[in-house]
């Protein structure tokens, strides 16, 4: 026999009769009650408890893994738009630098081929995308295994398909590898298998779709690139994430490689470097002026977090004020970070290699956070306008706008130079190991 609910009536279920002045809110309540006398189809299975997200002390979210709204864009987009409003770059995102500067450099038109070295978030590679299109290709390179598939998910997620876009796993020392690869894959010499082959020792590259601009008899002669760019600064995803023991506000484990895959973590650096070789590295690669001081106390000894070394630094130095302190522990960390990496040793690399890499005519756009890597740059491109690689360079670094470091701070320190190559037939480039 069907069962049917039970009906209550208002002095039953101890409610005065005169307490509902709406109906509606009455029939509401009716069928709550009557759906409470009716046995559960699931009520023989426990339900799943729901577990609320940990709160944060305070009214604004501090620390890196409390600020799940910025790190979901698409999601909270109205946070992400008040943390840009207030001068501050959201977590887990990158904001481009430069972007209307390099636009202008580099001029990216149809049917061209551009490499973006430092491919990072993706934000000059998406602009610099729009405008090579229709039948350009961008190769965008990045060393980051952690960062490159979030980049090119989004990447592909705003349009941009394997046809036009690639993204290889390799610092910016590997675009001539990269590049020789890539044109023996477009290549109608390179048969069935060749999109099996490998750009360094990281990722493979598909075979391109045939392109107006790279095929046919002009493939005999281009064997480049038309713009280049490298943004050598270190992108706000690795700085914010204290896992990835970068930053010096948070802390985390004192490791700064780009490829956590590979090499030894800073705090191994440390561990093993003489005070002599310390001091070195502390002048070449920050130019610290308390590089000896700093070396005898922090050389050849354990540091397992960020924060215990950054303690440490100021301990060496108790007199210095707070910003001049902490301007000591950014500059060594800095030039921890760039012999961790390896990074002149690979832009060096880059620069010897870029003539090569740059069809006639091509242009290249570099920016430089620090005095060591300026320069380099501004010297090889001296260089190279000298002997008559470049017909052009510029003669001054170019700057973010007032604005601009207004909006985003972290552009502050960045520095801007360019290069064009003379109209002259390119260096055929070899994959050889540089």
């Amino acid at each position: 026999m069907e069962r049917r609910p039970t009906k209550f009536s208002r002095r039953d279920r101890g409610f005065p009769a005169n307490s509902f002045h709406d109906a509606r809110l009455e029939s509401k309540i009716q069928r709550i009650v009557s759906d409470a006398t009716l046995p559960s189809p699931d009520s023989s299975r426990p339900a799943t408890p729901h577990r609320r997200r940990p709160r944060y002390s305070g009214k604004h979210p501090r620390r890196f893994e409390e600020k799940y709204k910025e790190r979901e864009p698409q999601r909270y987009a109205s946070t992400v738009a008040k943390v840009l409003a207030s001068g501050k770059t959201p977590a887990g995102t990158h904001r481009p630098i430069m972007v209307a500067e390099i636009l202008e450099i580099l001029a990216p038109r149809p049917g061209e081929l551009a490499v973006d070295c430092t491919l990072g978030y993706g934000g000059h590679a998406r602009e610099i995308l729009a405008r090579l299109q229709p039948g350009g290709r961008l190769l965008g390179l990045d060393a980051d295994p952690v960062e490159l598939p979030k980049t090119e998910a989004r990447l592909r997620a705003a349009g941009f398909g394997p046809e036009v876009f690639t993204a290889i796993r390799s610092n910016f020392a590997g675009l001539p590898q990269a590049l020789a690869s890539f044109y023996s894959l477009s290549s109608p010499k390179g048969g069935e298998g060749q999109g099996e082959e490998a750009v360094g020792s990281q990722i493979q590259i598909p075979s391109p779709r045939p392109s107006p601009r790279l095929g046919g008899a002009r493939e005999k002669i281009l064997t480049g690139a038309d713009c280049i760019l490298a943004d050598l600064g270190v992108s706000s995803m690795q700085l914010d994430d204290p896992a990835r023991g970068f930053s010096v506000k948070a802390d985390g484990p004192l490791d700064m490689r780009m490829n956590p895959q590979r090499g030894f973590p800073a705090s191994a650096l440390l561990e093993k470097t003489s005070p002599a070789a310390l001091a070195g590295l502390l002048q070449e690669n920050a130019d610290e002026p308390q590089a000896g001081k700093l070396a005898e106390a922090l050389a050849r000894r354990s540091f397992a977090t960020t924060r215990t070394l950054a303690d440490a630094i100021r301990a060496v130095l108790p007199r210095l004020n707070k910003d001049d302190a902490d301007l000591t522990v950014r500059r060594v960390f800095q030039a921890l970070r760039i012999e961790v990496n390896d990074e002149f040793s690979a832009l060096d690399t880059l620069l010897r290699h870029l003539p090569a890499c740059l069809n006639p005519g091509g242009r290249v756009a570099i920016i430089t956070f620090h005095s060591g890597e300026d320069r380099r740059v501004k010297k090889a491109f001296a260089a190279g306008f000298r002997d008559g690689y470049y017909a052009d360079i510029a003669r001054d670094v170019i700057r973010p706008t007032p604005g601009e470091r207004r909006d985003n701070p972290r552009s502050s320190p960045a520095k801007l130079r360019w290069a064009r190559k003379a109209d002259s037939p390119a260096t055929q480039i070899h994959a050889a190991n540089p």
